[in-house]
């Protein structure tokens, strides 16, 4: 936690929480994505490896995943954590860049880890175009969101981009284990 609190200070945008999410938040995007019919998997923003670590769990050996994060010391940190796990230094708008570098086109399934609410309408669009693009037909993009964020116009704005992107958007039930509160959004495209 002290990690988190510290990455925080620096740089609140881009980490957007003092605390990683609760292992009960992790288990709930696994169980909800469509994860074991998923052949390529990736993740946004992993942070400390909470959400990898479950990912990681529920996968073998004949699937593609790498994670894809900004920051170096949560990188350090994971590699530290999870040593098979394929972590990237870079923003996931570049998304596609890493599925060529895996001689892939699409993925099915994405899962993020990042601070929607911490950013602003340009780079919330910018990052959920690039998701969209990257995903094949009936792909899959999961997130959360926080329950006492739900009434910023950020967040606001960001909920109505997933649904003007994504055939559908639903959300779960509230984790109350998380610290704060969360759900997720569970997006399919067309």
């Amino acid at each position: 936690m002290a990690s988190y609190i510290k990455q925080f200070l620096h740089n609140p945008i881009t980490t957007g929480s003092i605390t990683e999410s609760s292992k009960e938040l992790a288990q709930l995007i696994v169980k909800i994505s469509n994860i074991k019919d998923a052949s390529t998997i990736v993740e946004f923003g992993p942070g400390a490896g909470i959400f990898t670590r479950e990912i990681i769990k529920n996968i073998d050996e004949s699937k593609t995943f790498f994670a894809i994060e900004l920051n170096k010391d949560f990188i350090k940190k994971l590699r530290e954590k999870l040593p098979d796990a394929i972590v990237y230094h870079d923003s996931a708008v570049n998304i596609k860049k890493y599925l060529r570098m895996h001689d892939l086109e699409n993925c099915d399934l994405i899962i993020s880890g990042l601070p929607w609410a911490s950013f602003n309408t340009a780079e919330q669009k910018k990052i959920v175009n690039k998701a969209v693009q990257a995903l094949s037909p009936n792909g899959e993009f999961l997130t959360f969101g926080y329950l006492h964020a739900t009434i910023l116009p950020s967040a606001q704005r960001f909920k109505m981009h997933l649904e003007k992107e994504f055939l559908s958007v639903k959300r779960s039930e509230i984790v109350w284990k998380n610290i704060p509160p969360a759900f997720i959004y569970h997006c399919k495209k067309e």
